[in-house]
Order: structure tokens, then sequence, then C-alpha cells
């Protein structure tokens, strides 16, 4: 699959949300694309019984159906069709359980401009989304454009990576991209000194793996450029999509349960938090 046909977008009526539903909107434009824009309302978590129930539920539908009615108007002024869903539950868990009964192909999310310290921990839902969800999710960063010309791709040569490299290919065939493949040997100075000649057969293992992407989108039609570095994966990888004027980062999600899928704290979230493009 080279496109996205069946969008879901989340939003919570914060301008980062409402920033990554315009881009919905390019894309949509750009494909005929269906487009559902869902708004959940957290669960109440107060006393049930309480007779003011009723007045503290409808303070807390609120901003869904304000965000949703935006959501409309901005759709309206781009003549784009969407559907609005408005849902009451755990967040995370409603974006994950819509995406599956529509078959959405992508879920379209936005991330805010962040401390350090919040990239480092990226926001809870976006990082459950992921964890849970078999579906591809676009994390859309303020002030950022979704764009194909220029795809960069993550890879260490997993099945998880296999799967990304698919997706960038796709995208670069229907597009008309160029493919910037790269692996990242990610290893620490108290390894290198245990196994000082492991890490010359790490870099050669990327440099391999790497050669194996370029030539497989080559006999494709697609020009490919190849690039092996050393360092922290996700800082290597977010500074050379900056360097290297990278339009999207195409990056595979390890299958993760219990704790480490709730809490995620891989690589792919981190480079999430400090990309400088979707």
């Amino acid at each position: 699959m080279g496109k996205y046909r069946k969008i879901l977008v989340a939003i919570d009526g914060s301008e980062s949300s409402m920033h990554a539903l315009r881009e919905s909107f390019k894309l949509a434009n750009n494909e005929q694309s269906w487009i559902t824009v869902l708004s959940v309302i957290p669960t109440y978590e107060g006393d049930l019984g309480a007779t003011w129930i009723t007045n503290v539920k409808e303070a807390m539908a609120k901003p869904c159906k304000i965000a949703l009615s935006e959501a409309e108007k901005l759709a309206k002024n781009e003549r784009v069709l969407i559907k609005t869903v408005c849902e009451e539950g755990e967040i995370y868990e409603r974006i994950v359980d819509l995406a599956d009964a529509e078959n959405s192909d992508v879920i379209v999310m936005g991330r805010k401009g962040m401390s350090k310290l919040s990239k480092a921990l990226v926001g809870s839902v976006t990082a459950r989304v992921i964890g849970h969800s078999h579906r591809d999710v676009l994390v859309v960063p303020d002030s950022t454009s979704i764009g194909w010309k220029s795809i960069l791709v993550s890879t260490d040569g997993s099945k998880y990576s296999e799967a990304a490299i698919n997706r960038a290919i796709g995208f670069a065939k229907s597009y008309g991209s160029e493919v910037k493949v790269m692996s990242v040997v990610d290893v620490t100075e108290e390894f290198i000194a245990r196994a000082p000649g492991a890490l010359e057969d790490l870099v050669k293992k990327a440099k391999d793996i790497v050669e194996d992407v370029k030539k497989k989108a080559s006999s494709e039609g697609i020009k490919a450029e190849g690039f092996v570095r050393e360092g922290d994966a996700y800082r290597v990888i977010t500074e050379l999509a900056g360097k290297e004027k990278a339009e999207i980062i195409v990056m595979g999600s390890h299958g993760r349960t219990g704790l480490k899928r709730l809490l995620m704290g891989s690589v792919t979230e981190k480079v999430i938090g400090y990309a400088p493009c979707p």
C-alpha cells in the first residue's frame, strides 16, 4: 500500500491537534481519502451517585463538542468531507478501537511543542496508541507539513524494520520520492571496551543492511541514498532528518506486551518527540 485512503484523525481542540487535522485535509485532497475525526471525553472518575453528575459530565463533554464543531468548520472551508465522532472512555483505547472498527489505514495525531523533559517522555496518549494499535500512526509536529519528496527510513534489520521499509518504498513509488536509508550502531562505551572487535562487525552488518535496502529500492526504480551512523539512535536519526531535509520519517514500532507496551521508552518514541518533521 502506497497511499492512505481511510484516515482517522484524533483531536482534543489543542492547536497542535487542529494543525494535524489541517495537514490531513491536504492528504485527503490529494488522495480522495475518507476522513473520520474523533474527539474523546475522558471517563468521569468521581461519585456516579452524586446529584450534580449530569452537570459535570456536560462540562467534560463541552471541549469535545467544541473541537468537533471547529473541525467541521475547517473541513467546510477546505471543501473536505469528514465524519465526526465523539466518544467517552480511555482516550487511547477509543482511538485504537475506532481505527479498528473503521479499518483505518492511518491514525493522525498532533505533537505539541514540548520541553526537553516532555520530549523525552512524549505524550502518554500517543505512546499508548502506537503501542497498542496495529495501524500506521502519523504524528505531525507543530509548524510542519506532511510531505513525501524525501523519505527517511531507519532500519535495524528486524522484521519490524522490514515493514517500515516496505511502507517507505510503497510511498516512494506512489509519490516519486527519494528514499534515504539509515542504520544506527548504538552501543555503549562499556560494550566497546569489553568487545573491541564487535563495533567493527556491527558497522559492517549495518552497511550490509543499508545496501540491501538500496538494492530493493533500486529494483523498484526508486533513487535511494544510504547512511550508517554511530551514536544515540534517536538523536542520530533526528539530526540526519534535519540535515538531509527529510519530509517524513518512517520507522517500525517493535512488538510489545504488558508493561513494556504501555511505557514504550523506545527509540521510535524518542524520535517522535524530537523529530523536525512528521
